[in-house]
């Protein structure tokens, strides 16, 4: 007794925690939202949720208890010997005499045992299977490119081989011991309580799903279909996902009926002890046959599914459906799928109307079905390769070109690459310094600054403190104001964040890490192609000035007039950034750090328009709570005003509210004044009363995939569907966070749209001040090129043959080889009238290192999101970075130097390479910085350009230019070495 009464009470006082803990979760989540303001988002989520949960929960708990009482009910009792006898006529208690009818045949011991083991076997691994599914997104890591799950896999004998790759887990062998053993022993409460676990299971599993299950309800037709089977692709992207879930559900919840009620039946009766089962009763026979008619219904549904999935196939020589899918695997399935539907009807036709008379018995159905099924079941596997081997092989391309044509087709629409524009360029080497002069802004913005060796000296000189990191640098363009115009000029912007990891651990207290270090300061910006004395970066803004008579203590230090009256600075406070990995109260008693001045520090006080107050003792309760943190309740440092800062990471931030997107890599620090952005802009007071207002913005690419598009190839993404469909800005002071729409026809984000209208805004209502610094995506735009790498071919024969398969150059970085990467650069076009922010990749064959072509992806204006590819005649040769690699490190100056430089204590690293276009003619330009080995402080000290036979190394980009186009009047000692003369 007082055993059960401390049970009930543990299980009183663990529901009472579970319940305050999903309380807290709630009503912080609640509250979190609607300070973002985008509570209704986190409604609509938060109602589909536990609504599929509850449905999935209810039904599946529902039907397996139900199923498992109703075994429990016609179970043999314990007494087999009464039940012989009431068989043999002596029927009492006015029993029905089908409920105890036994088959003649039963079980003897050998072959009981093994199909109890193999049963509880399967349920083991069940509940392994979609045990791991629930903890696979039980915790998503919010800086992932994208955190709602992916669609679970059934279960089949694939999936269980996987669950032990790649070698057996001690605990999952346990389990699968102890499951047996707790079935053995605890028999039907055991069953039960496997049965609540898999419906938790299903509950959270299918409402984790809620990201497809809403736009199943919302879809927006592509109005393009696929060529097999005649369908909208919005049926593959929106409703495909959702049978499939379907699927995953149903097959579940019928074998895990069907198994546990036969294990009931089989273990009654003591059928074990007594070394012999004596067969189904009547009554279980048809219970049986009711649950095995829905598992077969589900498993007609099963294959029927994955007619469809044969658009994803990877048999034939391309992505999606070949010869022998449509000609063998397609008819295969379609059978398996109607002899299931035979064998379900028949089984449930049984259970309804069959009535046991030796005619009846006499008839073998059922093993016929069986058999049948059997031999399809083969056939599946047996035919297709047949198929494959004997009639595909013998003449491939013929039999597979119009799968082939369909996969290029699809894959270039999936991945927008059939919108790109072909240019032939035919280089005519009439470059000259008139030229040069003539494209004075491109010239003026080649990149010589790379974002590594910049962020190794921003650590060295503008880090101040240990606690300050530059965790990342971004290149950008900004328009400078000059006296009698205006320049366009490609700069590198590195934000300074507040590592609180780095402050010394005896420092490391509860007050300093959420209620002192809250924010970091100020950004570095240097032009990409100037050099201070030294060859360290030209910083156009650095520093931290200390505090001034006049109050103007904080501000960055400025190169120029023109810097300032181009670039809003104010107060440049980051609370919300890269590694901004901790949750801050503000304002306190205690005033938090603000910025060093000299060996002092200045201290300041968040009036943000960020965070949530805290000033009931109910709100730091539950905060406390769903951080873990019971010191919010204890301190006595918090003022009425108190607002807690938390999911300051801008990574966690966007992922928090729009889970269903994919984002960038790279967030970008934009130093705009975005005047009417929102309501919600910054306006703080400083003490004098003046109003200062924030300028910096992160934003972030965010993307619309699907890996459900067909024929298309996804290669090694987790996608074959991709749009950069939003822009997502983030104030770094207010966090406040904005959605931009910047591809309006795309059928995913129009579903999102209307799911969430509140959610979304159009570009146009962006500022024109942060517009004019959106860029093309990077990871777009080198998902887009390697995609196109292959998926340039659009004859079925040259794709077969890859006749003219392409590839991404290498370079030498440092020391190590390594692909280029696309870059940013300010340039004209051959076919523009003006200079434009471009993104760039060149392209070389797979067997030679000449350039075949350079895609450009245009970032300005109303040109934003085209894609021009300039394709170089074959039948030209054109020098690739590669080539160009080993013309300079076999030039026996240029490499001597290099060797002297990369002498005890200190190395030469060679830069990226990059390829400039002019005109009708390519300029080659490497940078070269020198850093020690031990503290490393990278300069710049020399520039290498190479174009048609000549190749220069000298102190500047001007310098080299200057030899190369006026060899005549060199205006300092360069090393100057001819193609020719380097290679003989």
């Amino acid at each position: 007794m007082v055993v059960k009464r401390i049970f009930r009470l543990v299980v009183l006082l663990l529901g009472l925690w579970l319940g305050f803990d999903f309380v807290s979760y709630l009503v912080t989540e609640i509250l979190w939202f609607q300070e973002v303001g985008d509570l209704p988002v986190f409604l609509t989520r938060i109602k589909t949720q536990l609504g599929l949960w509850a449905i999935a929960f209810g039904i599946t708990a529902a039907f397996l208890l139900c199923n498992l009482d109703l075994a429990h009910r016609l179970k043999y009792p314990t007494d087999l010997g009464r039940v012989a006898e009431e068989q043999r006529g002596s029927w009492a208690g006015g029993q029905r005499r089908e409920n105890y009818l036994l088959k003649e045949s039963g079980l003897r011991l050998r072959w009981l045992l093994p199909i109890v083991l193999g049963l509880m076997l399967l349920v083991a691994l069940m509940l392994l299977h979609y045990g791991q599914v629930v903890f696979s997104f039980w915790h998503p890591d919010l800086k992932k490119p994208l955190i709602s799950p992916p669609l679970p896999p059934r279960f089949d004998p694939t999936s269980i081989g996987q669950l032990f790759v790649p070698e057996l887990q001690i605990w999952q062998l346990g389990l699968v011991v102890g499951v047996a053993i707790a079935i053995l022993w605890l028999g039907q409460f055991c069953l039960k309580a496997i049965a609540i676990a898999l419906s938790l299971s299903f509950g959270a599993i299918v409402s984790a799903h809620w990201d497809k299950i809403l736009p199943y309800f919302h879809p927006t037709a592509f109005n393009r279909t696929e060529p097999l089977f005649n369908r909208d692709i919005s049926f593959y992207v929106f409703n495909l996902p959702i049978l499939q879930l379907l699927e995953f559900w149903l097959l579940g919840l019928f074998l895990y009926g069907l198994i546990a009620v036969a294990l009931i039946y089989l273990l009654s009766g003591d059928s074990l002890s007594q070394g012999s089962f004596p067969g189904f009763s009547l009554v279980q026979q048809r219970h049986l046959n009711g649950l095995g008619g829905g598992f077969m219904l589900s498993v007609a549904f099963s294959y029927w599914l994955q007619r469809y999935e044969l658009l994803y196939s990877t048999r034939g020589v391309t992505y999606g459906a070949s010869y022998t899918d449509v000609t063998a695997q397609l008819p295969t399935y379609t059978t398996l799928s109607l002899v299931s539907l035979a064998i379900a009807a028949f089984l449930l036709w049984k259970t309804v109307f069959w009535l046991p008379t030796k005619k009846a018995e006499s008839i073998k159905i059922a093993p016929i079905f069986l058999t049948t099924f059997f031999f399809l079941l083969t056939g599946s596997y047996l035919i297709p390769a047949l198929v494959q081997r004997l009639v595909v092989q013998p003449n491939e391309l013929a039999r597979e070109r119009p799968y082939i044509e369909r996969s290029i087709a699809l894959t270039r629409q999936a991945f927008g690459l059939e919108d790109i524009d072909v240019e032939t360029f035919e280089p005519d080497d009439q470059l000259n310094y008139d030229a040069i002069t003539a494209n004075s802004l491109t010239i003026g913005n080649i990149r010589l600054w790379d974002t590594r060796p910049l962020l190794q000296t921003n650590r060295q000189l503008q880090q101040i403190r240990l606690y300050y990191e530059f965790p990342n640098a971004d290149i950008d363009r900004y328009t400078l104001k000059l006296e009698q115009a205006t320049e366009k000029r490609q700069v590198i912007l590195a934000a300074r964040e507040l590592d609180y990891t780095a402050v010394p651990s005896q420092a490391q207290t509860w007050v300093n890490e959420h209620l002192v270090y809250t924010h970091g300061y100020g950004f570095t910006m240097s032009p990409v192609n100037t050099v201070a004395p030294g060859g360290l970066p030209d910083y156009f803004v650095k520093n931290i000035s200390g505090p001034t008579a006049t109050g103007n203590g904080g501000a960055l230090q400025t190169s120029s007039a023109s810097i300032r009256a181009s670039i809003p600075i104010s107060r440049p406070r980051i609370y919300y950034g890269e590694i901004t990995n901790t949750y801050v109260m503000a304002p306190t008693k205690v005033q938090e750090f603000d910025y060093p001045s000299g060996e002092d520090n200045v201290y300041n006080t968040y009036d943000g328009l960020g965070g949530i107050k805290i000033s009931n003792w109910w709100q730091r309760l539950l905060f406390a709570q769903y951080l873990k943190d019971w010191q919010m309740v204890l301190t006595r440092n918090f003022t009425p005003e108190t607002k807690l800062l938390f999911r300051r990471n801008i990574n966690e931030r966007v992922r928090a509210i729009a889970p269903f997107l994919r984002y960038d890599n790279d967030p970008y620090l934009v130093v705009a004044d975005a005047e009417g952005i929102a309501t919600r802009r910054d306006r703080i007071t400083t003490d004098d009363q003046l109003p200062i207002t924030n300028y910096l913005y992160w934003v972030i690419d965010a993307y619309t995939t699907s890996d459900r598009y067909p024929y298309s190839d996804p290669g090694n993404y987790e996608f074959n569907y991709i749009r950069n469909s939003v822009k997502v800005v983030i104030d770094a002071y207010n966090g406040s966070i904005f959605f931009f729409v910047a591809d309006p026809n795309d059928p995913l984000i129009k579903t999102w749209q209307t799911i969430f209208p509140e959610l979304f805004q159009p570009l146009s209502k962006m500022p024109v001040t942060l517009r004019s610094h959106i860029r093309y995506a990077e990871d777009f735009y080198s998902t887009q090129s390697e995609r196109f790498l292959t998926y340039h071919m659009t004859d079925p024969q040259v794709f077969y043959n890859r006749e003219d398969q392409w590839r991404i150059p290498q370079e030498v970085y440092g020391s190590e080889q390594q692909p280029v990467q696309p870059y940013y650069l300010i340039m004209k076009l051959p076919t523009a009238a003006s200079e434009e922010f471009i993104l760039l990749l060149p392209f070389t064959p797979t067997q030679r290192n000449n350039l075949i072509g350079w895609l450009a992806a245009r970032s300005d204006g109303e040109n934003y999101g085209k894609l021009l590819l300039y394709q170089f005649p074959k039948q030209e040769l054109v020098f690739g970075p590669e080539q160009i690699e080993a013309r300079i490190n076999q030039d026996p100056v240029i490499s001597q130097q290099i060797s002297l430089w990369n002498r005890r204590g200190s190395r030469a690293i060679q830069g990226n390479l990059l390829v400039i276009p002019i005109e009708r003619s390519l300029l080659y330009v490497e940078p070269l910085y020198l850093e020690a080995e031990q503290n490393s402080l990278p300069t710049l000290v020399r520039v290498i350009v190479a174009y048609e036979n000549r190749i220069v190394m000298a102190e500047t980009l001007e310098q080299a230019l200057q030899v190369i186009f006026q060899p005549q009047k060199p205006p300092a000692p360069a090393i100057i070495r001819s193609v020719e003369e380097a290679s003989s």
